[in-house]
């Protein structure tokens, strides 16, 4: 096995023997639950259920891919960060001299990891819909090309989210600052920039992830995944960059 993917997989061990994934999981099935209790007891203002009355309707709660943007950007920014907090990055560079082969593998790995996470996120959510429509008067209207965009979304969104967390996380090593910044770059920042920039509302991650699940049309769906990725290469890049230049611990 060659030496870079061996740094891959040893990494990608790391995410599935402790307790980060199965916690990410935990949070995904309380959210598709909620989202099924929403549709069995929720009603619109007027005591209807028009909120899942449409194929567009049904297919914008069941689009998941902001949600596994901002989840995964925490997933990625724990797992980097903490691996300095708890000192396990020592080895791992040890075992790889050129740091940066290292950082790209643990990428590599969050990515894979984000992207699983918002794999699965999706498709709780449309299995809690498919299976609480039938308590309404309306059946599930959204086609099978339909889902498969929301779940290819959410997968792509959630291997950028990740990495994108995992790059504040190489940055900033502690993993309370590196979910802070997480936090800002996906939650806070983005309204502060539509505000300073109207134009900007169509480029930021939760616009450009409801593109790629197809409930908004502000952009294409080759530039919403070309600007996903300019939004997680660059605090990746920023973190390459710091560990290269900076003492281990």
């Amino acid at each position: 096995m060659k030496p870079w993917l061996r740094l891959i997989r040893a990494e990608v061990r790391k995410l599935t023997s402790t307790r980060i994934v199965w916690g990410f999981l935990l949070v995904l099935v309380g959210i598709s639950a909620l989202t099924g209790i929403a549709v069995v007891w929720g009603t619109d203002m007027d005591g209807s259920k028009a909120f899942v009355s449409t194929e567009a309707d049904q297919r914008s709660l069941m689009a998941f891919a902001a949600n596994a943007l901002m989840g995964a950007g925490l997933f990625g920014a724990i797992a980097v960060a903490r691996e300095y907090g708890h000192g396990t990055v020592v080895p791992t560079f040890l075992a790889a001299p050129r740091r940066h082969r290292a950082v790209l593998a643990q990428y590599a790995a969050v990515f894979l990891g984000g992207g699983a996470l918002g794999l699965v996120g999706a498709g709780l959510t449309v299995t809690a819909v498919a299976v609480t429509l039938p308590t309404t008067e309306y059946g599930f209207m959204v086609s099978i090309s339909g889902v498969v965009t929301i779940l290819v979304a959410a997968a792509i969104a959630g291997g950028a989210g990740a990495v994108l967390g995992a790059g504040i996380g190489a940055l900033v090593r502690n993993t309370g600052g590196a979910v802070t910044g997480a936090v800002l770059a996906l939650i806070i920042a983005p309204p502060l920039i539509v505000q300073l920039a109207s134009g900007a509302a169509s480029w930021v991650p939760q616009t450009l992830a409801n593109v790629l699940s197809g409930v908004a049309q502000d952009v294409s769906r080759p530039a919403a995944a070309a600007a996903l990725v300019l939004w997680a290469g660059v605090p990746a890049l920023v973190g390459i960059v710091a560990v290269q230049r900076r003492d281990v611990v």
